[in-house]
């Protein structure tokens, strides 16, 4: 099934680019490899891959540049940013370069590999970037772009999770625990205080009345609900 796929891998580091790359293959991926950010550039916008997993340092140019350049010329697919420092990660949350979603390193090869499955799995369905629709509004995950009343709204790429997840389980009670392990995965340190807090905020784009929310709703002593038919 994944003999068209195509991703492209830009990674200086050889041996890791070369680790990465045959599993990518075993696993039946068609991969194109660059080491710096000019020759990734040019090889995303000739050869439009599914899926781009671009390391954060590269000699000349930042990984965020090179997301930055390849969004402004038109590319909507998947960007997701391979990043070795805890304040890249930082980064990548505060300014909007256009990353779909990031992985740390190191990472272990089957998390990426599942990542990457489960990405795949959504945007095969659609010829178009995945896009969800609810009352007003339009989520675009790919690009954490949500529209509301024909304006866009950024979201962080922790909020793009959120409400990706509930977009994905409509009516459904998820709890506290369930929500962190799909937001910041398995190694993550973090508390139910840091999730409510991003709830609050994603609140604050998607709710008309934050304080009285009618989609993202409270589950008193489980988690939340994303209320919508």
């Amino acid at each position: 099934m994944n003999q068209e796929i195509k991703i492209a891998l830009v990674e200086d580091d050889e041996n890791l680019r070369f680790l990465v790359s045959e599993r990518l293959q075993t696993e039946g991926y068609r991969v194109l490899e660059a080491s710096n950010g000019d020759d990734a550039e040019k090889m995303i916008m000739e050869e439009n891959p599914d899926i781009v997993l671009l390391d954060w340092m590269l000699p000349g140019k930042q990984g965020s540049e090179v997301c930055e350049n390849i969004r402004k010329n038109g590319f909507d697919k998947l960007v997701i940013m391979m990043t070795a420092k805890a304040q890249d990660v930082d980064k990548i949350e505060a300014y909007n370069f256009g990353v779909s979603d990031y992985i740390t390193k190191p990472y272990n090869m089957d998390v990426l590999v599942a990542m990457i499955d489960n990405k795949i799995k959504f945007s095969l369905n659609n010829d178009k970037p995945e896009t969800y629709r609810f009352a007003n509004m339009e989520h675009h995950p790919n690009t954490h772009l949500l529209i509301k009343d024909g304006k866009k709204v950024e979201l962080t790429i922790l909020e793009n999770r959120i409400l990706l997840y509930f977009l994905k389980n409509r009516n459904k009670v998820i709890n506290r625990e369930e929500l962190m392990m799909e937001v910041w995965g398995y190694n993550a340190d973090v508390n139910t205080r840091t999730l409510d807090m991003h709830i609050v905020r994603l609140r604050k784009k998607i709710e008309d009345n934050p304080d009285s929310p009618q989609y993202l709703q409270t589950v008193r002593g489980v988690g939340y609900k994303f209320a919508h038919d």
